[in-house]
């Protein structure tokens, strides 16, 4: 059993924000792979859906507190389902990181300034986190400060592109969660 962690903050007015970008990718997997509706589990605090990936469990999740909040639901759910830290995969944004792009990181590492991260971390105790950080730095940021960026809507023109790169986003997590 794995679990996959979409990072992002509740609520409509956060929807289509930059850092929301966790929950869109899981929303993503979770239609692709035709999961169930994603129900709350209050003493995750978290969304979660479980279904299968080639034949393997997989919870998604999508914690309901704010983003530096986020290691409670990272460890409740680890714990009431036993699943290895090995097994925990995270879905992240990187304001330092172009567009789209993707990093997986497995080794320790810090939480590069990220809250969600930051509260993971500490919760689990252990910087050895399997993390996919997602680009969504672009040239808005040298206009605006950092936590009015990442709380900023994606561009119409993101939007679309997110739309065209959504699917090999998804391979990437997949193949390296097969692993």
């Amino acid at each position: 059993m794995k679990l996959i962690i979409g990072l992002g903050n509740p609520g409509k007015e956060y929807l289509k924000t930059r850092h929301n970008i966790g929950f869109l990718i899981v929303d993503a997997i979770s239609k692709k792979f035709n999961f169930p509706i994603f129900k709350e589990e209050k003493k995750f605090k978290s969304e979660i859906s479980i279904g299968e990936i080639n034949d393997e469990k997989i919870i998604l999740a999508k914690p309901t507190t704010f983003m530096n909040l986020s290691g409670f639901a990272a460890k409740e759910i680890s714990k009431f389902y036993k699943i290895n830290k090995k097994n925990i995969f995270i879905i992240q944004d990187d304001k330092d990181m172009e567009f789209l792009k993707i990093r997986i990181k497995n080794e320790a590492s810090g939480d590069g300034g990220h809250n969600g991260i930051k509260s993971i971390i500490q919760e689990l105790g252990t910087k050895e986190l399997n993390r996919f950080k997602i680009g969504i730095g672009n040239t808005l940021l040298e206009k605006m400060p950092t936590d009015k960026f990442v709380l900023s809507n994606f561009t119409k023109e993101e939007i679309n592109l997110l739309k065209e790169e959504k699917e090999e986003i998804i391979n990437k997590i997949l193949e390296e969660i097969k692993k």
